[in-house]
C-alpha cells in the first residue's frame, strides 16, 4: 500500500472526473503512523474508520473514533486525524465527492427538499456515525456497499452509489437526524480562516525557506500567539507541519522518479540532505531509498 497516503486528499487533487466527480480511497498504514496531517477540500467527503483507532479533528472539534464507526466532513471543512494506539496499524476508506454530483437536471422537489438543503449546510449528515445509533448502523452499511461497488466498478456503479447517497439523504429526512451547519460560531471561523491561509501559504512556498515570523505576519499575530494558535489547531508546530508537507512531496517524487534523493530533498525546501533523510525515517519509518524500493 503506497504510505504517501496523506497526499491522497491534498486541495489540489482532482476526485473522479466532471461525469462522475467521485472517487473512494484504501489507506493502510503500518502502526504508530500518523493518519493525515491538517487539510480541507472542496469536496465532501466520508470517512470510514476500517481498522485501529484514532483522535478525529473536524475545525475546532475532536473526537475519538473506532473501526466500524465513519465521519462526515463538510465541503470546506478543515479535518485532520491522529494515532490514539501507536502499537495497533490504521486502515480506512474515504470517499470524496461533489455534492453537485446529487443535484437534479431541473428544480424539482429532490432539489428543494434534499439536495439544496446539503449544499447548504442545512440539512446534513451527522459529523460522527456509529453502529451503536441503529439508524445510523444502516447509513455504514450503505457506505460499506458503496465502497464495494466502487471497488468492483461493475457497469452502472456509478447509478448505484448516487441512488445511494440519494436514499441516504433520505434516511436523515426527520428532524431528531439531520444537523443544521449553515451558521458557525463567529470565533471558530475566524480560527478556521486563519488556519487555511496559513496552510495555503505554506502548500504555495513550501520549496523556499518559512520562518514562524513570515507566518505570524498573515494572520497577524505575535510569533508567540501565533505558535500557540498553530499548535492548537493542528497538534503540531509550525516547523513540524512544514517538515510533514515537504516529506509527502518529497515521498510522491521519489515514487515518480529516479533523481538524486539529495536533489529531491533541495527541492522540496529542505537545505540539509543528512536533516531531510532524518525527517523523512521519523515521519514515514523508513529511509527514501527504501521507501524507493518500496514503492516499487
Amino acid at each position: 500500500m503506497d504510505r504517501t497516503t496523506q497526499s491522497l486528499l491534498k486541495e489540489d487533487r482532482v476526485h473522479g472526473d466532471n461525469m462522475f466527480p467521485l472517487a473512494a480511497y484504501w489507506i493502510e498504514l503500518p502502526a504508530g503512523t500518523h493518519v493525515l496531517d491538517t487539510h480541507w477540500h472542496e469536496e465532501a467527503e466520508f470517512f470510514m474508520l476500517l481498522e485501529g483507532e484514532i483522535l478525529f479533528q473536524v475545525d475546532t472539534e475532536y473526537f475519538p473514533l473506532k473501526a466500524g464507526e465513519a465521519v462526515f466532513i463538510e465541503s470546506g471543512d478543515i479535518h485532520a486525524a491522529y494515532v490514539l494506539n501507536e502499537d495497533t496499524p490504521c486502515k480506512f476508506c474515504a470517499l470524496v465527492f461533489l455534492p453537485d454530483l446529487l443535484a437534479s437536471a431541473q428544480y424539482d422537489a429532490i432539489q428543494q427538499n434534499t439536495i439544496l438543503p446539503l449544499q447548504e449546510k442545512r440539512q446534513s449528515f451527522p459529523r460522527h456515525l456509529t453502529p451503536a445509533v441503529q439508524w445510523q448502523q444502516e447509513l455504514l452499511r450503505h457506505l460499506e456497499r458503496m465502497m464495494d461497488a466502487y471497488a468492483a466498478q461493475s457497469p452502472g456503479f456509478e447509478a448505484f452509489i448516487k441512488g445511494t447517497l440519494l436514499i441516504m439523504l433520505s434516511q436523515i429526512a426527520p428532524e431528531d437526524r439531520f444537523v443544521n451547519r449553515s451558521q458557525l460560531d463567529d470565533a471558530d471561523t475566524t480560527k478556521i480562516n486563519r488556519l487555511k491561509k496559513i496552510i495555503l501559504y505554506i502548500q504555495d512556498n513550501y520549496q523556499e525557506p518559512i520562518r514562524t515570523r513570515d507566518l505570524s505576519e498573515l494572520i497577524p499575530m505575535s510569533e508567540g500567539q501565533f505558535c500557540r494558535f498553530f499548535k492548537e489547531m493542528t497538534r503540531k508546530t509550525p516547523v513540524d507541519y512544514i517538515n510533514s508537507y515537504r516529506i509527502r512531496q518529497a515521498a510522491d517524487l521519489l515514487q515518480q522518479s529516479d533523481r538524486k534523493i539529495s536533489d529531491i530533498a533541495f527541492e522540496v525546501g529542505f537545505d540539509n540532505v543528512s536533516y531531510f533523510i532524518k525527517v523523512f525515517r521519523r515521519a514515514m519509518k523508513c529511509s527514501p531509498s527504501e521507501f524507493r524500493k518500496g514503492a516499487r
